[in-house]
């Protein structure tokens, strides 16, 4: 039998070509990342204060629950607290009570003393507090677009910063929310 050699594969570029592959899937590749909600969050303050925070008139305040089981409990002004509320009727809501003007008695009465207060329980389902806040958020975008466009004659967003500030000063947005608590456990 003849020595035959058997041929041999070149294999000196496969590092070099698995490198670059692995390159360009690192390139080609997005990485998704989680955004969060933006909210400026008040500093932290260890001790107690001495100073008690101004008691606000009942008929300015306007109070969001939501419950364990997502029900959405809406009280404004003196008016009684309507249960099981419709989170797509929230931004209505919020518009008329922040936008009163002291016309009806029972709602706030200017939008610079409006407070609206958020409070969800513990077992509060993400998504119903994520479309609670939208709405409630949305209501103070529409108003201060409507302000705009009645004192500028364009949208808030076209607005420079001076003038926005002039309409945040006329409709402030005083959105409090309050810790987490069990609301079923209170009864």
């Amino acid at each position: 039998m003849a020595d035959k050699k058997i041929p041999e594969i070149n294999a000196g570029s496969m590092a070099d070509i698995a490198f670059l592959l692995l390159v360009f899937f690192l390139v080609t590749t997005t990485i998704q990342t989680d955004a969060g909600l933006y909210q400026l969050l008040p500093q932290w303050v260890e001790e107690k204060s001495d100073v008690e925070p101004p008691k606000k008139n009942k008929k300015n305040v306007m109070q969001v629950k939501i419950t364990a089981s997502d029900q959405l409990i809406v009280e404004a002004g003196k008016q009684s607290a309507q249960i099981n509320f419709d989170v797509l009727n929230l931004k209505e809501r919020t518009i008329e009570f922040l936008t009163n003007n002291g016309r009806a008695d029972d709602l706030s009465e200017k939008p610079t003393m409006a407070v609206v207060v958020l409070q969800n329980d513990n077992g509060t389902s993400y998504d119903k507090y994520l479309n609670v806040m939208n709405e409630l958020n949305a209501a103070y975008n529409t108003i201060w677009n409507q302000a705009a466009k009645d004192e500028f004659g364009q949208p808030y967003e076209a607005l420079d910063k001076k003038q926005q500030e002039e309409i945040k000063m006329k409709y402030p947005k005083f959105l409090s929310e309050l810790e987490a608590t069990d609301f079923d456990k209170k009864k």
